[in-house]
């Protein structure tokens, strides 16, 4: 199944609907197939309820994560013809019970103090590209809400240093959208962006990894753990910025006598979420955001921004 397998990659790429964790899972699936059923010469109900079944080990969400990108191979193939193979049924999704976490000053002053202090030895390209690299990254993250997906997929032609603008292609989905940078934070991308050009004049992202291609989810998660941990003792995950970015926004709107519609808007428009009750999760963050509305408005806070599933992930 490899030239069809390399077809839908390509197709997903090409829709901009492709991730890490795709390929890993679509591998593994794969070899799946190939050791189980190693005489198979095509795609069978047996290989896919195989490999989608539920683990005892495994969690609802998880096993959607992982068999997801199988149910999309399926799809793929059934429509145009390629195979007869139902899709596998995913299992119910389970409310997220991660609370993220409530960075306070003190703590982000320590991290970006980490960020800033990476050292500059030994002197070889891979240790210079990570100083230059990272404290831009993570305060990219800090200042503008956008998921870390996002950033690290950014091509060099998303990024309008002239303007200030993010195009954000590579999202959650199809929601292409566009974020404006403060002027800080776009003087240091302009500040990175000359630093870079000498290692990698030719570029294709804009922030490239070593070997040129975009960054791993796997290094964002390992620098930012590192460089939390330096001075600070709570949990916290680069993710956690984006929610810290939507509760900073609404904490401004308190006791401004602000007009909910619009700003709402804004901001769900600047983060990428798909309808304006997406954004409804991150008031749930905000102290006494609930009871401020309803002072305001005399209306319940699920009769203004019903309840609907999150469609926030890492």
């Amino acid at each position: 199944m490899a030239p069809l397998m390399e077809s839908y990659i390509i197709y997903k790429k090409a829709s901009g609907r492709w991730s890490d964790s795709y390929e890993q899972n679509l591998h593994l699936f794969d070899r799946h197939c190939s050791r189980q059923y190693p005489k198979a010469k095509v795609l069978t109900q047996e290989m896919v309820d195989g490999w989608c079944a539920q683990r005892a080990t495994e969690k609802n969400n998880s096993c959607i994560a992982r068999i997801n990108v199988v149910s999309g191979f399926v799809h793929y193939l059934l429509s145009r013809g390629k195979t007869v193979v139902a899709g596998p049924v995913f299992p119910r999704r389970e409310q997220q019970t991660y609370i993220p976490h409530a960075f306070c000053a003190s703590e982000l002053d320590n991290f970006f103090k980490a960020c800033d202090s990476l050292p500059s030895t030994p002197r070889v390209p891979v240790v210079f590209l990570r100083r230059i690299t990272v404290p831009v990254f993570f305060r990219l993250l800090y200042s503008s809400g956008i998921r870390t997906n996002e950033a690290r997929m950014l091509h060099v032609g998303d990024v309008d240093l002239d303007h200030g603008i993010l195009n954000i292609r590579h999202s959650k989905g199809p929601s292409q959208h566009y974020v404006a940078l403060h002027v800080t934070m776009l003087n240091l991308l302009k500040r990175y962006n000359a630093a870079i050009q000498v290692l990698y004049p030719e570029r294709e992202y804009f922030f490239p990894a070593y070997n040129g291609s975009y960054h791993t989810r796997a290094w964002i998660q390992c620098n930012f753990r590192e460089l939390w941990g330096v001075y600070n003792s709570s949990y916290a995950t680069a993710y956690d910025l984006r929610h810290h970015y939507a509760t900073e926004n609404i904490n401004q709107w308190v006791g401004e006598g602000f007009e909910f519609d619009s700003k709402l808007l804004y901001l769900s428009k600047s983060m990428g979420h798909s309808t304006q009750e997406s954004t409804r999760y991150y008031y749930s963050l905000v102290p006494a955001m609930a009871d401020i509305l309803e002072k305001l408005s005399g209306r319940g806070f699920d009769d203004i921004v019903p309840e609907v599933d999150d469609e926030e992930g890492q």
